[in-house]
């Protein structure tokens, strides 16, 4: 089918302005002002016949790519699934996603693996790929993934939901070492948050106050941690990324001035981090509780900076991670970190554009063009001819309130309910199918795959 959508703010490549964008099956056939009189007759030709989209008032950006997602399944699909979380992403604008191996089993071998791709692939409308899992005793099976096919490997270098730590020297050396892909981590030093979490036991026992938890999981384990992480994959030449920054001091670890395409060690900041700060524990308890922990108004402001251009943060994602709310309602202790945020984390940049912390134009250049680049995705996170017509719409005047009642995560809750945005998403479109139209998953007609296409990478 060819699709035409009229008059669109569109938002890319560093600016806003005004234009069409042509659709031609899965592809963007043309992107630019009044394609209905396009100098290239051909072109002319394919929008005059097309189905038009009257696009006033609206935005249009890339979809977003999310490089980090827990959507549960297998083994813990009481609380999410990748049926239900896909669809949850797509309602929030969200085209790619890439998902982590904690679920169980764990990710740790190549069948194992592969049975994610195959699930994907019946029920995503979202294209997706998956990490393959580090541990303690996989190495040999972790230098089997097809840097071609699978986005990389994660490394849990601190404990966290899932239990998949690597703290093993030589396991860590061995890795950094052979893989010939990207590894993505996630830094938190364990003695040091056993040590903390030790003195708040004794303090408090079970009932220690959800304000302890950026104190227990504190800043010095994330700066170990990462430094460590940013040291190994120096002396080794890895491909490092470290996933969801927490703290300012971190941030002294990354160049922000060194072009992405010359960087062998970039960073990635998550929704959480740049949006909460400590002082919203007293509200929003647990349900904000998250492995890095939320920290000072501090740690979010310098975060927030390193978003801009030649900033210390590369890329923006979620760490969207549900679990249950009887789940979260636990003591400190048993309460789980983690929370769902896919689909509303677009809007809640919108937010950051109009508090002034983010330019309108920094959300698809952290969310898309830099997520495509970080990764080498080839043909998607633009707005140009040829690329995947992977897109999203947003009204950025429409005011409305996040309530339980339109959350598509399948634990049913968020940690923005009852919060109110002035941006909302219309429309967001998959290999140039609509799979959201503003109040519902557009399905796919019996017979006819969903839209969602495994990622490949040009390595």
């Amino acid at each position: 089918m060819t699709h035409l959508f009229i008059g669109a703010t569109l938002v890319h490549e560093g600016k806003s302005e005004n234009g069409d964008l042509l659709i031609d099956g899965d592809r963007i056939q043309a992107v630019g002002p009044n394609l209905l009189h396009h100098e290239d007759p051909a072109i002319a030709a394919a929008a005059q016949k097309a189905n038009h989209h009257d696009c006033e008032g609206l935005h249009l950006l890339p979809g977003l790519i999310d490089d980090q997602v827990h959507f549960r399944e297998p083994g813990l699909t009481h609380k999410a699934e990748i049926a239900t979380e896909s669809r949850a992403a797509v309602a929030g604008g969200i085209t790619s996603f890439m998902e982590m191996p904690n679920t169980v089993p764990q990710a740790l071998t190549q069948g194992l693996l592969q049975e994610k791709y195959d699930r994907a692939a019946e029920v995503s409308p979202a294209n997706y790929s998956f990490y393959m899992g580090a541990s303690n005793g996989n190495l040999k099976e972790v230098l089997k993934t097809d840097p071609k096919r699978v986005c990389g490997v994660k490394v849990f270098m601190g404990s966290s939901t899932g239990d998949m730590l690597v703290d093993d020297a030589l396991v860590l050396q061995g890795i950094f070492k052979e893989c010939p892909m990207l590894i993505a981590t996630h830094c938190e030093d364990e003695a040091t948050i056993r040590a903390n979490a030790a003195a708040a036991k004794a303090e408090f026992g079970d009932d220690v106050p959800i304000a302890h938890h950026p104190l227990i999981r504190s800043a010095e384990a994330c700066y170990r941690s990462s430094s460590r992480a940013v040291e190994l994959a120096t002396q080794t030449g890895a491909r490092l990324h470290v996933l969801h920054i927490s703290t300012a001091r971190e941030l002294g670890l990354f160049d922000g001035q060194k072009p992405l395409s010359e960087k062998r060690i970039t960073a990635e900041a998550c929704t959480h981090h740049v949006w909460f700060t400590d002082a919203d524990y007293a509200e929003r308890q647990t349900l904000i509780k998250w492995n890095p922990a939320v920290k000072t108004a501090d740690d979010r402001a310098a975060i927030r900076a390193a978003l801009k251009p030649g900033g210390a943060i590369d890329v923006l994602a979620t760490d969207h991670a549900p679990h249950t709310v009887a789940e979260k309602a636990n003591h400190y202790w048993k309460a789980p970190s983690g929370g769902p945020l896919v689909q509303h984390a677009l809007v809640a940049l919108y937010e950051g554009v109009a508090q002034g912390w983010l330019e309108l134009t920094d959300i698809p250049r952290l969310t898309a063009h830099r997520v495509a680049e970080l990764f080498d995705i080839p043909n998607r996170g633009y707005l140009r001819a040829g690329f995947a017509a992977d897109f999203v719409l947003v009204d950025p005047n429409s005011t409305w309130t996040i309530t339980e009642s339109g959350i598509l995560s399948k634990c049913g809750w968020s940690p923005f309910t009852g919060d109110q945005f002035s941006a909302k998403v219309t429309s967001t479109w998959v290999n140039g199918i609509q799979v959201w139209d503003g109040e519902n998953i557009v399905e796919p007609a019996d017979g006819v795959s969903h839209a969602g296409r495994r990622l490949t990478f040009s390595r």
